[in-house]
């Protein structure tokens, strides 16, 4: 049997509706849609089923979430605040990049493992770049943002020496880093997620002997040109085609004056 929620359409006065009503509803309706994302699939759960599922009317789930997108972007919201929670002992603690790093990602498996199968199911509608479910879309720019401001801390918080010049460019670099770990937890198909993890110790173990490589100049180009590379063809790569090299010029013709008889 659904769950029973006769809260009703939100009031015609236009206020909303009270706060923790509110968030108990969303969050209701919220866990519904992934319980039934799991069970049967994105593509065959449809809006009018979750909200029979989580017992309010279909105007009331359109109310607090404008389409099925926009659950997984309250998902991506949800994973990104408990992100943001669990890291905090390990950023607290450690000060050596690699440490600091490795945990970050560590606590990302760990807060996504309900989820796995989940993610593959959906895998493949995030993976179109023109859907919003992409993790490079303007939907899911809120969740990006969040999960770049960690690697910031990272970096921020760790003794390792980063030169100014690096310092902006490297954490966008470093979430990038962690998209490549989270395309392959999702098909990682290992006893709880070994591999993924052990992916993630190597990864930063990478990582922080990259940034210790930075501090020689000759390199740094190098790391500016990965991320221009990357800043020009993923945010912008449905909208914007890259530039067809310009074609040779003509040789001038001499003037009238110019030419022999």
């Amino acid at each position: 049997m659904p769950a029973t929620n006769d809260e009703g359409p939100p009031p015609s006065d236009g206020r909303s509706p009270a706060p923790a009503k509110s968030e108990q509803t969303r969050t209701l309706i919220l866990e519904t849609a992934m319980r039934l994302f799991q069970e049967r699939g994105y593509d065959k759960t449809t809006m009018r089923a979750i909200a029979k599922e989580a017992g309010v009317s279909v105007g009331n789930a359109y109310y607090y979430f404008a389409g099925k997108e926009h659950l997984i972007q309250g998902f991506y919201d949800r994973i990104a605040t408990e992100h943001q929670a669990a890291v905090r002992p390990v950023l607290d603690r450690e000060t050596d990049l690699e440490a600091r790093l490795a945990g970050v990602l560590r606590c990302w498996l760990e807060i996504a493992a309900p989820y796995h199968e989940f993610a593959s199911q959906f895998f493949k509608n995030a993976a179109d770049p023109e859907s919003p479910l992409s993790p490079f879309s303007a939907e899911s720019e809120h969740a990006r943002e969040a999960a770049i401001d960690i690697h910031r801390e990272v970096l921020s918080g760790s003794k390792a020496k980063v030169p100014d010049e690096l310092a902006q460019i490297l954490p966008e670099l470093m979430w990038l880093s962690q998209m490549g770990l989270v395309l392959y937890w999702v098909f990682d198909r290992s006893a709880g997620s070994r591999r993924s993890y052990g992916l993630a110790a190597r990864g930063a173990r990478l990582t922080a002997r990259g940034v210790a490589l930075a501090r020689f100049r000759v390199l740094r180009p190098l790391v500016r040109e990965v991320h221009e590379l990357f800043s020009d063809f993923l945010p912008g790569m449905t909208n914007a085609e890259p530039a067809e090299p310009a074609e040779p010029a003509e040789p001038a013709r001499p003037a009238a004056a110019e030419r022999k008889p």
